[in-house]
């Protein structure tokens, strides 16, 4: 079973930049994408970013020309570099594994979550 751990969320000011992590362990014989998304308080979550298995990044609007997903497969670890920071992006970001196939073990996971907070 996969297990996902969120990591480098914090506090930071408009305009700035920040790197989170999202590193995954386990064994998974399924093709897979990885994604981020976000809930701010009082907030339904919402999708921000992901990666498919092919390598093809899809973002949502909100976040097009300012956020970048990257993904190192020999370490099994996401990333998500957040520039120009705006005090809207602030939530809660979790990491999501979405996993492809009739395997019984291609079941989709979520990482507890890292804040990340943006002041004005």
């Amino acid at each position: 079973q996969v297990r996902l751990m969120e990591s480098g969320g914090g506090s930071v000011q408009t305009g700035g930049s920040l790197r989170i992590s999202c590193a995954a362990s386990g064994y998974t014989p399924c093709p897979y994408d990885m994604s981020w998304y976000r809930q701010a308080p009082g907030k339904e979550r919402e999708f921000v970013t992901s990666i498919d298995v092919g390598g093809i990044t899809t973002y949502a609007d909100s976040v097009k020309g300012r956020f970048t997903i990257s993904q190192d497969k020999s370490t099994s670890t996401v990333y998500l570099q957040m520039n120009s920071l705006k005090p809207e992006d602030t939530g809660m970001y979790y990491c999501k594994i979405t996993q492809h196939g009739m395997d019984w073990r291609c079941l989709d996971a979520w990482g507890q979550g890292t804040l990340v907070t943006v002041s004005s």
